[in-house]
């Protein structure tokens, strides 16, 4: 949720710059089950605009009507959402409402941990009560122990008289795209409505810009033999989408000796035991977890034919081995949907 954290960041700073007050609504506890979970936030404007979201939808009207006081006398408030009565979701969700003002020390800080993809931790201060005000807030601890508060009216002490909600924010997932063409301009585009962190490698002869790539972070043209690969750990995807067995080889070779999350291959199933053959001639001593990570034909098998569709099916996939999930039809479920 590092992205939708981003965006209320962002956001924020332009309204501050408009003049406009922010306040942070934050679902810090929940009895039952909801849409969403503890963790997730909305940004509410003076102007009673917002972003992020806390439910499917059908939760943020009220919120924004119940945020209108904290405006007015900035005590922050908790108060509850009872779906079981409106909804059927069967959960009551506790939501903290709290002034949002950050300073520039904080952005200094927020980017920088972003750019080295460091996790970020989130204490907030509540009690499980409805519309009760005190001395609630959130606090943020970035890598290097460096502190702030969402508000300057919240004083984070007295920690036996609330409850604490700890949340450890993790970078945004990254996807790596090595090819430039079509299928490869649709998959950046899937990926980056996720809010996925993408780099796209194109080939050093017919390298493409920025703007070819929608949502992308950044477009480098390049080859395997030259290429340096930086921060690639667990969260973090890999779709190979040359075209070309040649180059599929060289660099899944190259790639040999990181441990990404995934790697996705274009290509018939009949290519996949004649990559591995020669994947064990060309680095001998390649390891069975590696190979667990290598998934071609890439995407789940959902009947995708176009470009849109196998982007789809990709980033489906993906989803699954990141949550350890096996796919099948939600409507063969009879427990919870999210655990």
């Amino acid at each position: 949720m590092n992205h939708e954290l981003k965006e209320i960041v962002n956001k924020a700073i332009v309204n501050q710059q408009k003049g406009l007050k922010n306040v942070l609504a934050s679902v810090v506890f929940l009895e039952g089950s909801s849409y969403r979970k503890p963790g997730v936030r909305m940004l509410i404007s003076e102007d009673l605009t917002s972003v992020g979201a806390v439910s499917g939808g059908c939760v943020e009207k009220e919120i924004i009507h119940r945020s209108k006081s904290v405006f007015s006398d900035n005590k922050p408030k908790i108060i509850t959402y009872d779906g079981r009565y409106k909804l059927g979701c069967e959960g009551i969700l506790y939501i903290l409402i709290e002034p949002f003002l950050i300073s520039n020390e904080f952005i200094t800080q927020f980017s920088d941990a972003n750019s080295k993809r460091e996790t970020i931790k989130i204490e907030s201060h509540f009690t499980k009560e409805n519309e009760a005000f005190g001395n609630f807030g959130s606090v943020i601890i970035f890598n290097n122990k460096e502190q702030f508060q969402f508000s300057k009216f919240f004083e984070p002490k007295n920690k036996k008289d609330v409850l604490i909600f700890s949340q450890i924010v993790q970078p945004s997932f990254r996807l790596i795209i090595i090819g430039g063409e079509h299928d490869a301009v649709k998959l950046c585009k899937v990926a980056a409505t996720l809010g996925w962190e993408i780099d796209v490698i194109t080939c050093v002869k017919d390298s493409k810009e920025l703007k070819d790539f929608p949502g992308a972070n950044s477009v480098n043209g390049n080859s395997a033999e030259t290429i340096q690969f930086t921060n690639i750990e667990e969260n973090t995807a890999i779709v190979i989408m040359n075209h070309s067995y040649v180059q599929d080889l060289k660099y899944v070779i190259k790639l040999s000796k990181y441990k990404p999350k995934y790697i996705g291959i274009l290509g018939a199933p009949n290519r996949r035991e004649r990559l591995f053959n020669e994947l064990f001639e060309f680095v001998p001593d390649i390891s069975d977890e590696f190979l667990e990570t290598i998934y071609t034909p890439a995407g789940l098998h959902i009947g995708a034919q176009t470009p849109e569709e196998i982007a789809i099916s990709i980033v489906a996939e993906i989803l699954s081995v990141i949550r350890k999930k096996e796919p099948f039809s939600l409507r063969n479920l009879t427990g919870k949907i999210n655990t």
